[in-house]
């Protein structure tokens, strides 16, 4: 992952904790837009609760 990538999640993270409305609305939104990113997150989290 590459120092923009961290930076973007570090972002991320804290809007989630700090402004989780304005979070899920971004989150919304991205998945709206570029719903390709989204389509493995289910069988990801799955996996990860699997375990």
């Amino acid at each position: 992952m590459s120092n923009l990538d961290d930076s973007i999640g570090k972002i991320l993270l804290e809007l989630q904790k700090d402004d989780p409305d304005t979070f899920a609305k971004l989150m919304k939104k991205a998945q709206e837009e570029n719903p390709e990113l989204f389509d493995d997150t289910d069988i990801e989290n799955n996996n990860i609760e699997e375990e």
